[in-house]
């Protein structure tokens, strides 16, 4: 679905000039030690630079390959404005922004990739509303209700979404399940059913991988958010996303032990829990693509796509089907994570740069890149590079229903704390009641 670009917006989009992607890691001040990366290693200007040239700051967590593919991404808006984009790009995004603030130098923009502190930053009154900023047709326009409900707090919007990942994905090889005479399971149930028929033909059903260094565990969590999704429906699922209901309830219990039917079974899984354990998520597909496949199934997010081996022919050695329904009353809501950018400075050419992200062309430079997908309804199916990015950008927009990541938003203490520690417990042998009794204690008082 196309839409109109606001008039005034227009005249800037049809004069593209040039973008310079800048680090300067002077802003990091006295934060010493955590890992940034930019385009840039100098934090001066370049000699043919005006020092008085309009500048953007923008802080987020995409480093290393994913840099130069902002700079494209930004580019047409520098190119119109003359505009210089300095972007900083940090793996300690999490703890940087909230310190930046607290010192009273925030960045004009920041790239959130949870929306949980964006909500904290939005009630505190440090991040501001776009409402009354950027043209709200244009918004609506550009962005389902769901993505605009997904970054509004207290009734007021705060971000724009630039990325989105399917989180409710399996995947599997149509020309391995066409010579094994597997069909895709259209059910909780069948996928269990296929699951035993993988065994008793001898194979192994499923790869998991839940180490990630700091974060190991976050595999098992999005496990458990995909079944919550599909037994306490998205009503259910909201309420536990802000603790109306906590981790203890049977509710949650039931989506802990149907995850448990599969990573604690050894038959099920790769290695047995000690596999599931010790493999890492960016790894756990590969068995997938051996000669005699090690698994035939993986349930993880869009962006796994680029964790495959490179000699795959994405139209047909790979695909990815939607985790399926568990109670038919509760239908099938979509999970997913990405990143909004957020405003912290309402100066005109920040607001000129939120305008500009309201437009296709931005997420159509990032989408043609492959292993993205973009939330922005604008962007034509065509621009995606393959078939399988299609496929998951047209389930993104059937969806009936869609929800962010638990972890992302709940509290830092519990989400990407005791939630993700819980998983990795489990799965190693403590009792599921014991383990959700310590997420549910650490939840934060206030």
């Amino acid at each position: 679905m196309l839409f109109t670009i606001p008039i005034p917006y227009l005249s800037l989009l049809r004069s593209f000039r040039g973008l310079s992607v800048v680090l300067s890691l002077s802003i990091l001040g006295g934060l010493g030690g955590c890992s940034t990366q930019s385009s840039r290693t100098n934090a001066s200007p370049p000699s043919n630079q005006n020092p008085n040239q309009r500048q953007i700051t923008v802080l987020g967590s995409i480093a290393g390959d994913g840099i130069p593919q902002l700079e494209q991404v930004f580019e047409p808006f520098e190119t119109a404005t003359g505009i210089d984009v300095v972007y900083e790009g940090t793996d300690a995004f999490a703890t940087i922004l909230p310190l930046r603030v607290a010192a009273g130098s925030p960045p004009d923009l920041a790239l959130f990739p949870q929306p949980g502190l964006m909500a904290t930053l939005a009630r505190q009154g440090e991040l501001l509303p776009l409402n009354d900023r950027v043209d709200p047709g244009a918004i609506e326009a550009a962005f389902s209700p769901d993505w605009l409900r997904l970054a509004s707090f207290d009734d007021k919007l705060y971000g724009l979404w630039i990325r989105a990942d399917l989180k409710s994905l399996v995947w599997y090889r149509p020309p391995i399940f066409k010579e094994k005479g597997y069909g895709v399971p259209q059910t909780w149930d069948e996928l269990i059913a296929l699951s035993n028929k993988i065994v008793e033909d001898g194979g192994v059903p499923w790869c998991i991988g839940l180490e990630s260094g700091d974060a190991s565990g976050w595999v098992g969590t999005d496990w458990m958010e995909d079944i919550m999704l599909r037994t306490a429906g998205v009503q259910g699922y909201d309420r536990w996303v802000n603790h109306e209901i906590p981790f203890t309830d049977p509710t949650v219990k039931r989506a802990l032990d149907l995850f448990g039917e599969v990573v604690l079974n050894p038959k099920f899984v790769r290695g047995g829990t000690v596999g599931a354990l010790s493999t890492s998520f960016a790894d756990a597909p590969n068995p997938l693509f051996e000669p005699e496949p090690g698994c035939y199934l993986h349930r993880q997010s869009s962006f796994i796509a680029s964790f495959l081996p490179d000699n795959l022919n994405p139209d047909t050695d790979v695909a990815a089907f939607v985790f399926p329904p568990i109670d038919p009353q509760q239908g099938n809501p979509i999970l997913v994570g990405g990143i909004a950018v957020g405003m912290f400075s309402d100066r005109p050419e920040v607001v000129d740069f939120m305008t500009y992200l309201t437009t296709a062309k931005p997420h159509e430079i990032w989408a043609s890149f492959g292993g993205y997908l973009s939330p922005h309804k604008g962007v034509d199916l065509s621009i995606y590079p393959n078939s399988l990015s299609r496929s998951q950008v047209e389930i993104l927009r059937q969806a009936q229903a869609i929800r962010f990541d638990a972890s992302d938003m709940m509290p830092s203490e519990v989400g990407t704390g005791t939630f993700w520690s819980g998983m990795v417990n489990y799965v190693s042998g403590v009792d599921g009641e014991t383990v959700l009794q310590e997420i549910e204690s650490s939840w934060p008082s206030q």
